[in-house]
Formats: structure tokens, sequence, C-alpha cells
């Protein structure tokens, strides 16, 4: 079992950065692949970005790409989602997740356990 917690969130205005944690209790991600996905009022869960354990091979949405950066942080058992040049349509819960699979971390099937989420809100 896998325990996930987001932190990180916030109001912040556009064009603005914040940093979210995604950090694991129960088991660490030494096994796991980690994606941060982002749901915004009335519309799906979305993918953002992947990092795979065993590789450290990242993958992004093409919405995202340029302006957020995820990595990790083995020691801590934390992954970090990095995101400048934030917009308006960049407010969502975004949540992590982590995977056993090295492949196919886009799609949320691919992926075991789940956080809560934390709010992120871009606006003037």
């Amino acid at each position: 079992q896998v325990q996930l917690v987001e932190s990180g969130g916030g109001l912040v205005q556009p064009g603005g950065s914040l940093r979210l944690s995604c950090a694991a209790s129960g088991r660490t991600f030494s096994s796991y692949s980690v994606g941060w996905f982002r749901q915004a009022p009335g519309k799906q869960r979305d993918f953002v970005a992947g990092i795979s354990w065993t590789t450290g091979n990242t993958n992004y949405a093409d919405s995202v790409k340029g302006r957020f950066t995820i990595s990790r942080d083995a020691a801590k058992g934390t992954v970090f989602l990095q995101m400048n040049g934030l917009k308006p349509e960049d407010t969502a819960v975004y949540s992590c997740a982590a995977s056993p699979k090295t492949y196919g971390l886009q799609y949320r099937l691919s992926y075991d356990y789940w956080g809560q989420g934390t709010q992120v809100t871009v606006s003037s």
C-alpha cells in the first residue's frame, strides 16, 4: 500500500510559478513511476506529467511542455512538479499517482494509488 500526499498548491497570478510536492508513505517510490494529473471543475482528469522511477524518463502533456518540469528526490522519496509561466487555464486540482508500470503513464488506468489533490488557482 502506498499513501500519497500532495502539497504546494495555492493562488498565483498569471505568469507566476508554483512547485508541487508528492510525498509517499507506506512504501517508497522505489518501484513505482509517478504521474501528475489535474482536474478542472466540470472536466475530466487529465494527464500533466510522468516520471519513471527506474529510468528517470519523463513525459508531458503538450499543454505544459516547456513550462512544467517533473523531477524526483530519491533520498526524500518525493516527486516535484515545478510549474512556471502559469496561465488561468492551468487552474485545477492537481493529484499525483503511483504506477508499477514504466510505460503508458499518460493513462489514468496505469495508476494504482492516488493522492487527495491540491488546488492550484491562477488568477489576477
